[in-house]
């Protein structure tokens, strides 16, 4: 029997965790955008991070936006080596993101199988070869998500600030149209995407305001990155 007791306890679901599990894609069992995935993996650390109190933005002037570490080391083990890396010295976003994303796929995976999010199966290839095979969980979390992200962009309800960013993410990744089935995708649908995309959600405290700003300059970078990935 596995001993758990060494390892820390998660209290909360991060941004990072609900955005892989988000992008996951039931019919065919495959993961949306996986051609900048550990760019937009790394975007859901950084406003994890803005929404814990551990990052900001920095207006470095000639220098451009920079994002600087914040209050103390986090707990979390996905996130303490974003946090390391940008402690050191404030840093642009685009090298954040492409420093510390392509360690992250896995170890996300792992936890929303661990969680029940997600479940690996075992299947045959050609009834010959034994190969593995993700499938939706039994925990309805997923379904929960999109049909949350559906009633913002497709009925116009207000988002909480986890949804918002779940929907920039996705947006400013290029992966929302892939969602046509279950979030209708249209002219409107876009432009509400591309609302959230800069950040312009409902005013709440003042750590929201840094939320906000990340996800803007998160989307922005993530847009640029969609654009070289698919040249």
């Amino acid at each position: 029997m596995t001993d758990n007791s060494s390892r820390p306890q998660r209290t909360r679901t991060l941004v990072t965790e609900d955005l892989l599990l988000t992008l996951f894609q039931p019919s065919s069992g495959t993961i949306a955008g996986e051609n900048i995935l550990f760019y937009v993996l790394a975007g859901g650390v950084l406003i994890d991070l803005a929404e814990s109190g551990g990052a900001e933005i920095e207006d470095a002037g000639l220098r451009g936006t920079l994002v600087r570490a914040t209050g103390e080391r986090p707990e979390d083990e996905l996130l303490r080596p974003m946090w390391d890396y940008i402690s050191q010295k404030p840093r642009g976003v685009q090298g954040v993101l492409a420093a510390n994303g392509p360690t992250l796929r896995t170890p996300v995976l792992e936890r929303l199988i661990e969680r029940g999010d997600l479940r690996r199966v075992s299947k045959r290839v050609l009834g010959l070869f034994s190969s593995s095979a993700l499938v939706d969980g039994d925990s309805g979390r997923r379904t929960e998500l999109v049909t949350a992200m559906r009633a913002v962009l497709v009925d116009g309800a207000e988002p909480t600030a986890r949804i918002a960013a779940l929907t920039a993410l996705v947006s400013a990744s290029g992966a929302l149209p892939v969602f046509d089935r279950e979030i209708p995708w249209s002219s409107a649908t876009a432009e509400r995407a591309k609302t959230l995309e800069r950040g312009d959600i409902a005013a709440g405290a003042a750590a929201a305001a840094v939320t906000r700003t990340m996800i803007a300059v998160v989307a922005n970078s993530l847009i640029a990155s969609a654009v070289v990935a698919n040249r």
